[in-house]
């Protein structure tokens, strides 16, 4: 293994914007994943195994849950310090930052914000220190864009809700402890269920043969006759605002962390450009390389600067959905390019598991799918700014 010689580009000294405490907590996790993630990452991911050896060390950096307040085990933590956790873990990863993500903003969050108090106190300690790991089920089959079509549903049985059903494309769902599932009641609308492992019926496959999120692990989540106490409803919310709520969290999760995978690329390229001789010179001299090196900081730059008065609007609350959308869209797409180049810039040695930027390319594939296709993110801009629904 290659040692991580990575240092983060800050074009515009954006780090005098930080406070220390952000700081410190970037640079604790920045200094765990050189250490625990980059050494073991490329045969993770060549052997399409999540290392689940790797989860102590992301309760200890607070990646699980770091705005939840104290008294239930988060870190009780601020949304900026939120976005460096996940900016630094995708810097190592993809996949490993969807693994927290769900963690933190698809199970956590919603237990948190929709929750009762016995839930709180029974699921999120737990959740934040990693022994129990839990899924969230939204995505279908057959509806994925379009949630409120959903046809998992439960029904009232008395003393316990009957849920059948299936999820696809789930992040931990093959070793998840808990999951949060989204299904339909009798009048069709819809609710938030913590559903565990061992109940009978629930059962979680997992998906096999991925290009893309290797080091991730991802399944099903299939419900046949499954017997839910009632005090597992989440009670505080109901609708699809109540998911939608949650993607909004992880979604602004994403847009951080794709920047630590634009950096990695970057980084990389700009290392292997002042190394690498062609002509007599190194391939950093030429201008073509260099076009390829000032458009990729720049979009690095503009990314982080979109991203960092977004935590400062979501630490206000003031933060929309529509913002967020913008920032996971734009910088998603800011960092596939950035791959495509720097693989470029490396020629063949770009396809290797030697250096990471194949690895990162092929996740962000994913990225840019999840938690919102990148299309449906340029809709939501548009009637943002329009007013005119154009989904119907």
């Amino acid at each position: 293994m290659k040692p991580d010689l990575f240092e983060a580009p800050d074009y515009y000294n954006i780090d005098d914007l930080l406070t220390e405490e952000h700081k410190l907590i970037r640079d604790a996790a920045r200094a765990w994943v050189k250490r625990d993630v980059s050494p073991i990452i490329e045969e993770a991911a060549q052997k399409a195994e999540f290392p689940k050896s790797i989860i102590p060390g992301l309760a200890e950096i607070g990646a699980f849950g770091p705005y939840i307040p104290t008294e239930y085990g988060g870190a009780g933590l601020d949304q900026i310090s939120y976005g460096l956790i996940m900016q630094e873990i995708e810097r190592g990863d993809s996949g490993v930052r969807s693994t927290a993500s769900v963690q933190s903003s698809l199970v956590m969050y919603p237990i948190w914000k929709y929750g009762n108090e016995a839930q709180r106190k029974k699921y999120l300690p737990k959740l934040a220190t990693g022994e129990w790991m839990g899924s969230f089920g939204l995505t279908e089959p057959d509806h994925g864009s379009n949630p409120a079509g959903m046809v998992t549903n439960f029904k009232d049985k008395g003393d316990h809700y009957l849920l059948n059903g299936a999820k696809l494309w789930i992040s931990n769902s093959p070793f998840c402890d808990v999951a949060v599932v989204w299904a339909k009641n009798e009048e069709g609308r819809i609710h938030g269920l913590i559903v565990e492992r061992g109940m009978e019926g629930f059962s979680t496959p997992e998906t096999h043969n991925k290009w893309s999120l290797r080091a991730s692990a991802t399944g099903e989540l299939i419900f046949q006759d499954v017997k839910v106490p009632k005090e597992n409803l989440l009670p505080n919310k109901s609708g699809l605002g109540a998911p939608l709520g949650c993607l909004d969290s992880a979604r602004y999760g994403i847009a951080w962390g794709a920047i630590g995978a634009a950096m990695d690329c970057y980084d990389t390229a700009l290392r292997y450009s002042k190394e690498r001789i062609q002509f007599g010179k190194p391939i950093g001299a030429f201008q073509l390389q260099q076009k390829k090196l000032a458009e990729m900081i720049t979009e690095i730059t503009k990314a982080q600067l979109l991203s960092l008065r977004l935590g400062q609007l979501k630490n206000e609350d003031k933060a929309t959905s529509a913002q967020i959308s913008m920032a996971k869209r734009n910088n998603v797409e800011i960092a596939i390019k950035i791959a495509r180049e720097a693989r470029q810039m490396l020629g063949g040695m770009g396809i290797t598991g030697e250096y990471s930027i194949m690895r990162h390319s092929m996740n962000l594939e994913s990225v840019i799918t999840y938690e919102g296709t990148h299309d449906i993110h340029l809709l939501i801009t548009g009637l943002d700014v329009t007013g005119f629904n154009a989904f119907k």
